[in-house]
């Protein structure tokens, strides 16, 4: 199968059962999610639960060992040959790629670039801009991030919530489909959190794809559209944030939310 049946409702992302192993370790477990276009899916869990194996399999940096993604109805990562699953070519797996933009626990910014010159690096190197246009990309994105007075700033002159913002623009200037976030704040210090959610909450609120895995449980209820929990490589409650994050269903669900503040310590040892 390489194609999905596109219709006006149809998700703009999906997994279908998808897996990834790590030698003897199932990381991924036959998960199956759809992702629809300005939607924002949170998925939280516990640290080694799968979450962001799960996240870097959509941008292809870990390929899958079973099931299928689908990006507008068509299969990414892999195409059949004569009834085989065989993976893309390098060519196509960059062209693919190209509708994610990733943004990543560390900022990963080029020290001797300045902000602008973080952002604007990858749109003339990979996708061949002209500089005037990656300019112009550029100062609008770190614009976007409140970062218009930063631009000529190297990342040693930024605090740690700066650097993360810069991080932010420079996938915004790839102009991508889907946002991927992989824990964004978990090392930042405490007060420079809220300075990059307040970004992330305006880029759902400007309509953008978005994929969270994230700690800030107040958030994925403020911000997301669904909240999907794993756990050992699964899938175990998903839906809206209320339900999941107040409501749960499962054993273990309750008494993750319970650890980390959502449910009363009592309501996570209830049993259903």
């Amino acid at each position: 199968m390489t194609s999905t049946t596109a219709t006006p409702d149809a998700p703009l992302l999906q997994l279908v059962n998808v897996s990834k192993h790590f030698g003897s370790l199932t990381a991924v477990d036959h998960v199956s999610l759809d992702i629809q276009a300005g939607s924002v899916t949170c998925l939280v869990g516990p640290s080694g639960s799968g979450k962001s194996t799960l996240l870097r399999t959509v941008n292809m940096m870990e390929d899958i060992d079973g099931g299928a993604i689908f990006f507008e109805g068509k299969m990414i990562g892999h195409e059949v040959h004569g009834g085989h699953r065989v993976p893309v070519s390098k060519k196509t797996a960059r062209k693919q790629t190209l509708n994610f933009g990733m943004v990543f626990q560390h900022f990963n910014l080029f020290p001797h670039y300045t902000a602008l010159e973080n952002v604007t690096a990858a749109p003339m190197i990979v996708k061949g801009t002209k500089k005037k246009d990656a300019l112009a990309i550029g100062k609008r994105v770190l614009e976007q991030v409140g970062l218009g007075s930063r631009m000529d700033h190297y990342p040693s002159e930024l605090s740690g919530g700066q650097q993360q913002r810069v991080a932010i623009a420079r996938a915004l200037a790839m102009e991508p489909k889907v946002l991927l976030f992989d824990e964004p704040t978990s090392a930042l210090d405490p007060e420079l959190v809220s300075e990059v959610l307040t970004v992330m909450r305006g880029l759902a609120e400007q309509g953008s794809t978005m994929m969270i895995v994230t700690h800030e449980m107040r958030f994925a209820e403020d911000v997301a559209d669904e909240v999907v929990m794993m756990d050992a490589g699964r899938v175990i409650e998903r839906g809206a944030p209320k339900d999941v994050l107040h409501n749960p269903t499962t054993p273990r669900a309750k008494k993750f939310f319970a650890s980390v503040g959502t449910l009363s310590s009592t309501e996570g040892l209830k049993q259903p």
